[in-house]
């Protein structure tokens, strides 16, 4: 979709450095609402970091990030999640004794009002909203082909299942930022396509904005708006994928030939 006037996320002039070592230098990047924006690049260009930033796990040396038009660089990451940044990780996160369906669930935690006490009383609220929240677990399990899963502990899972399971965790909640980092890796080609459907409908139906780091280029290619290209933590292209296919500085940095 076209990018509207005021962006969901902004980053203007964004360095990030590590000792002697710059990971990202001078870096301007835009996610709206509804837009799904990947970034590619070859290992080490600061793909990683450029998420870190945005989430609050590293601070940036100079340049702005703002989501919404606040600025949130220098926050902390909770402080950042609790505005509605949402991220997945490389090395997932799931609590394997828990069940699926518990670990879904734990995903909306922060849209569920009340409170232990008011459950344990049986407050109708509290129970509206107790089964308002599983009917969305659920319906997010069954799309991924999980339902019949829902009840097992988490750790039965395999890696694959596990990945996407951290996945719906992270999108219960309809964030107005999700942030995946290499959300495709384990999964099967099937559900690497059911994954691509689940991507485009939170942008395209639930307005989510999407920032996707992902080596699958097929992927990429399918559900992305734009995409943006790094190369030794500079920006070297941001553009449609059909002109990305054909941009000559990211075929020699990013596929080593031009």
């Amino acid at each position: 979709m076209a990018a509207d006037a005021h962006p969901l996320l902004t980053l203007n002039d964004v360095s990030v450095g590590f000792g002697g070592l710059r990971a990202l230098s001078k870096v301007d990047l835009r996610v709206s609402a509804g837009e799904v924006v990947a970034v590619i690049g070859p290992n080490g260009a600061g793909k990683t970091t450029l998420f870190n930033a945005i989430s609050g796990f590293v601070p940036i040396d100079q340049g702005r990030i703002a989501l919404a038009g606040e600025r949130i660089d220098g926050l902390m990451p909770h402080d950042i999640a609790a505005k509605g940044v949402r991220r997945t990780f490389q090395n997932g996160g799931l609590c394997g004794h828990l069940t699926v369906l518990e670990n879904v669930l734990a995903g909306l935690h922060s849209q569920t009002p009340g409170n232990l006490f008011s459950i344990a009383l049986g407050w109708p609220s509290a129970r509206r909203a107790e089964r308002a929240a599983v009917a969305r677990a659920r319906e997010l399990l069954d799309v991924m082909k999980l339902g019949p899963q829902a009840a097992q502990p988490a750790s039965s899972l395999s890696g694959g299942q596990q990945r996407m399971a951290e996945i719906l965790r992270t999108i219960a909640s309809r964030p107005p930022l999700l942030l995946l980092d290499e959300p495709a890796v384990g999964l099967s080609p099937p559900m690497r396509t059911e994954l691509g459907k689940v991507i485009r409908d939170l942008a395209r139906t639930d307005g989510i904005g999407v920032l996707l780091i992902e080596h699958a280029i097929e992927l990429v290619m399918d559900v992305s708006d734009r995409i943006a290209v790094l190369n030794y933590g500079e920006k070297i292209a941001d553009d449609a994928p059909a002109a990305i296919r054909l941009n000559r500085a990211v075929l020699e940095a990013y596929l080593g030939h031009a």
